[in-house]
């Protein structure tokens, strides 16, 4: 029996696996550090065989000249990279929930780590959000659309386009746009609320200048703010569920 098939198809599957890899690496709820290296590298190579049969027929054979195939394998590299890092930027609407609620709640100075990022800390609504969403990827199987998503971005971003530079540079910027609108459609409530409380706590500092109105209402402040935040918890990840939906489906077409 003959073995040349084998530099073909581990050709095949080595070009499969730079861009899926690249993009779980970078993926939302797939790719968290909290999640061991050596498992999310076993699910990609995993991921990447269950897909071989689909979509080997439609990539090409294996060049015979060298710099052919290294540029290929950076051709996937760069797409996987774009693709995970703009679905990365995603996930800043929690963090600047997180922020705006904090600094209304009086909270602001309170600092935890955050578990989706490895050494890095960030207001604690923050990092209870992102914990949270990730947590709500999986409880409601948009992991899975995920992965249809990096599957649908070979019909996409077939493997003989351009790389548009200019094009994924324009996502991104409304990617960040985005992420920051629902992160300011997520604190609303709590930008309304301390518009309110502020400015009360400070007609009452004119009536009553001799009382440290700000300290005494302190206490008041982070009460009613950790009540909104439970109160609205529901509608903050339902706008941030969503709009990660929204991005995931424009890799579908």
């Amino acid at each position: 029996m003959g073995l040349d098939w084998l530099p073909n198809t581990a050709f095949v599957y080595i070009l499969l696996f730079t861009r899926i890899g690249a993009i779980l690496m970078l993926m939302p709820a797939l790719g968290e550090d909290m999640i061991p290296m050596r498992m999310r590298l076993s699910f990609a190579l995993a991921f990447t065989l269950v897909v071989y049969p689909l979509l080997a027929p439609n990539l090409p054979a294996m060049p015979d000249d060298v710099m052919n195939i290294i540029g290929l394998i950076f051709h996937e590299l760069a797409i996987g990279i774009m693709l995970g890092a703009i679905a990365r930027i995603t996930v800043m609407a929690t963090q600047v929930a997180g922020a705006i609620i904090a600094f209304q709640a009086g909270l602001s100075s309170a600092m935890a780590a955050d578990p989706t990022q490895t050494g890095v800390q960030g207001a604690v609504f923050g990092s209870f959000l992102s914990f949270l969403g990730m947590v709500l990827i999986f409880a409601t199987d948009l992991h899975h659309m995920a992965l249809a998503a990096t599957f649908d971005s070979y019909m996409v971003f077939p493997l003989d386009t351009p790389l548009m530079f200019d094009d994924a540079a324009q996502l991104a910027l409304r990617t960040v746009g985005s992420a920051f609108t629902i992160g300011i459609q997520m604190s609303a409530p709590f930008i309304v609320f301390g518009l309110v409380f502020n400015l009360g706590a400070g007609i009452l500092a004119r009536l009553m200048p001799a009382m440290q109105v700000f300290f005494v209402l302190m206490p008041a402040n982070i009460f009613m703010g950790i009540f909104l935040f439970g109160l609205l918890l529901t509608m903050m990840m339902g706008w941030y569920l969503a709009g990660f939906e929204r991005h995931l489906a424009m890799w579908r077409g």
